[in-house]
């Protein structure tokens, strides 16, 4: 579909969704954004849904100035995908070994490395700019006392929540290794101190919603949130670089006789800035569950844990700011999801995928999302679908 255009205070909200599906606290947020002062532009993605602060789904286009809550406390969250040249008749029936060695090498929830893991000794890792990065870590640590070795031994975690690693098999049977996560602790804390400092600042006093609080260009403000921004949405690359070879190892050894090899890694980032131009004109985007889908860049659209995802090709459409969604988006809260479903539920939904089936993942349970392929056919104007995976193992938090 084309986007659907809602009027807005300063910009019109494009939506590539019907608003009418869109729920009441979703919509006011939408409202909300579209009055700030320092808004361009305001396009929002099939998945869209109540977020806190700033609506999930959303990307905000301003000049001069910045929302912190747009990006979200996960600075930098996104997803990796890789290509490898198994295919699923080299796959056991039984999966459980699998992925048992998954969660030995990657931890997983409050999990950390017992130490540091040195990227030198891993597979195709990009160590160019690893040392540059830890050397800028007391700049941004001076905001929220965050320890350098907690962040070090975070680095190549998943954490929780919708968090996950898979093992996917596409149409044509080829075995593709997935993840999602983010900034972990040191990305939540630094957006967290930031959204407060924008809170306090006098030209934030009016806003018809604090949480909507922005830092403007050319104030020292403005240059802390970007310096411990870029810095925590690099964190979360390498996060993801550390966990994807880490997965390649696993499966390296595991399909030892296979030779396993690997095309070139996929990567995006779904909560984030960037720095871009349009219609003349240098503007933060700001992408708060939204990844770029610049012509001919690929991406990545999760659906849930049972449902399969998505790799894509965007088509650079201006009008959405070149971005598409990034996942199927939820259609209820985790606590509406608890009470509405049972572990039975959740076994029935996941059959056929080798995950946790108890009590603590049914929030992520795959009836809690939209259909990803409606959320795929809303948006054909934005991308091209370059293959659909479906997740034969996945590893929750």
């Amino acid at each position: 579909m084309s986007y659907v255009e809602v009027p807005g205070a300063k910009v019109p909200i494009r939506m590539w969704t019907d608003p009418s599906t869109v729920d009441d606290g979703a919509m006011q947020q939408l409202r909300n954004t579209a009055t700030l002062p320092w808004i361009k532009g305001l396009a929002v993605m099939p998945d869209v849904h109540f977020g806190k602060g700033a609506t999930v789904g959303s990307v905000i286009a301003m000049q001069g100035a910045v929302c912190p809550a747009a990006v979200g406390v996960d600075i930098g969250c996104g997803m990796s995908a890789v290509k490898s040249s198994l295919t699923a008749n080299d796959l056991p029936g039984d999966l459980s070994r699998l992925r048992s060695k998954i969660e030995q090498a990657i931890p997983v929830g409050r999990g950390l490395h017992r130490s540091e893991v040195d990227p030198g000794r891993l597979y195709q890792f990009p160590t160019s700019g690893w040392d540059d990065f830890w050397s800028r870590f007391d700049g941004v640590a001076d905001a929220v006392k965050f320890r350098r070795e907690r962040a070090a031994l975070q680095m190549g975690t998943l954490g929780a929540g919708n968090h996950f690693v898979e093992l996917c098999v596409d149409m044509s049977d080829s075995v593709w290794l997935m993840l999602h996560s983010g900034s972990r602790n040191i990305g939540k804390e630094l957006a967290e101190f930031h959204i407060g400092e924008a809170q306090k600042l006098p030209h934030n006093q009016g806003l018809i919603d604090r949480d909507l609080a922005v830092f403007v260009a050319d104030t020292p403000q403005m240059a802390a949130y970007r310096h411990d921004l870029f810095w925590a949405q690099e964190y979360a690359k390498y996060n993801r670089a550390i966990m994807m070879a880490l997965f390649q190892e696993v499966v390296r050894r595991e399909f030892r006789k296979a030779r396993v090899t690997f095309d070139q890694v996929i990567s995006c980032h779904h909560n984030y800035v960037a720095e871009e131009r349009y219609e003349g004109m240098d503007m933060l985007v700001t992408r708060k569950g939204a990844i770029r889908a610049g012509s001919g860049e690929f991406g990545i659209i999760p659906g849930s844990m049972g449902t399969g995802s998505y790799i894509v090709k965007g088509l650079g459409n201006a009008a959405s700011f070149n971005s598409a969604s990034h996942g199927a988006g939820r259609k209820m809260s985790r606590s509406a999801a608890k009470k509405r479903f049972s572990t039975r539920d959740l076994e029935e939904q996941t059959r056929g995928v080798e995950c946790r089936k108890d009590s603590g993942v049914v929030d992520e349970i795959p009836g809690a999302y939209k259909p990803i392929e409606k959320v795929i056919e809303q948006q054909r104007d934005l991308v091209e679908v370059v293959a659909k995976l479906k997740q034969v193992i996945c590893v929750k938090g």
